[in-house]
């Protein structure tokens, strides 16, 4: 064969493909990038878990062997009047933590994008966006000191010095109800609502802005361009802030550890802190994890609950569409 026949069948001769390596040690070459994590999950998670569990079950004060006493801490658990208060304070810290934030969360995050970003340009919104997330990033015990100071009984306190000037006496916001549990409730809207302002105006980042521009020249009023455009786009976001802050909400402990302590008598007492209480303070290691455990089934079900109603209204879009 000549040398250009052989050039010739070189050149129509397709590329040769490169080797594919075998599955099975690809596979091991993945499993070993996931074995880090697999274990921090096994010992952070798992570990933990399945040793709370077991708590639940024993009479243990912290040292020596746990003592097995069966479903004692169960049986318990139902006739505990704090124990159902606790669960029951838990729907003031959703209200405060998830209804209100998400509400001013979703206005606040369409004026600072429909309104004040085309008015006063997009850097003057992005600062007021970074202003309302700041009491996010601010730690809890800061925040207690100075909330604190504020709300301190007798006349040195900031808030009773100013109603002082005009005639009305000290008032122990602390110390009674329902000022203390008013007190929190503020303190946690103020802290919560800069999460849900931030993830709608990312959400709202992928809206057209024509189709604000359209809406406003077929007459229609901020309103009706919030709820027509704003609600429809950012759907998903809302659910996303709705659950992450009910979970949040039920689970929440720094802000009542550094502001009321569960009180005044329990009205501010919620699940986590009283599990705290009972692990820490009172050393009832089985009856705290049991508390633990039960605060942990009901967050798993409000999450299957939230997931769930969110695939359905999408699917019902879905087929609407």
């Amino acid at each position: 064969m000549s040398a250009t026949a052989t050039r010739t069948l070189r050149t129509a001769l397709p590329p040769e493909e490169p080797s594919i390596p075998q599955c099975g040690t690809s596979r091991a070459g993945y499993w070993l990038y996931l074995l880090p994590g697999f274990v921090l999950l096994l010992v952070i998670v798992v570990i933990p878990l399945v040793w709370n569990l077991f708590l639940t079950f024993t009479d243990w004060r912290g040292v020596g062997s746990p003592e097995i006493v069966g479903a004692e801490n169960w049986i318990a658990i139902l006739g505990d009047d704090d124990f159902w208060t606790s669960f029951a304070n838990s729907v003031w810290m959703v209200l405060a933590m998830v209804v209100v934030p998400t509400i001013i969360g979703l206005f606040v995050a369409a004026a600072l994008f429909d309104v004040i970003g085309r008015k006063f340009g997009g850097r003057v919104a992005s600062f007021l966006r970074a202003t309302y997330y700041l009491p996010q990033i601010l730690p809890v015990a800061v925040a207690g000191i100075v909330i604190g100071w504020i709300v301190r009984p007798g006349g040195d306190g900031a808030l009773n010095q100013i109603l002082g000037s005009f005639g009305i006496g000290p008032v122990d916001w602390l110390g009674q109800m329902p000022s203390a549990l008013i007190v929190l409730m503020v303190v946690l809207v103020w802290v919560q609502i800069g999460y849900p302002v931030v993830v709608f105006m990312a959400a709202l980042q992928r809206v057209d802005p024509e189709l604000y521009e359209a809406a406003e020249l077929d007459g229609a009023n901020w309103g009706q361009r919030f709820t027509a455009i704003t609600m429809s786009i950012i759907r998903p976001e809302i659910f996303v802030v709705t659950l992450t802050c009910t979970i949040a909400a039920l689970k929440v402990f720094g802000p009542v550890y550094v502001i009321t302590r569960g009180g005044p008598a329990g009205a501010t007492l919620v699940p986590a802190y009283y599990a705290y209480q009972e692990f820490f303070t009172k050393r009832n290691v089985g009856y705290g994890a049991t508390i633990a455990t039960v605060l942990t089934i009901v967050v798993v079900i409000v999450s299957i609950v939230f997931v769930r109603v969110q695939n359905t209204l999408e699917r019902k879009e879905r087929a609407g569409l």
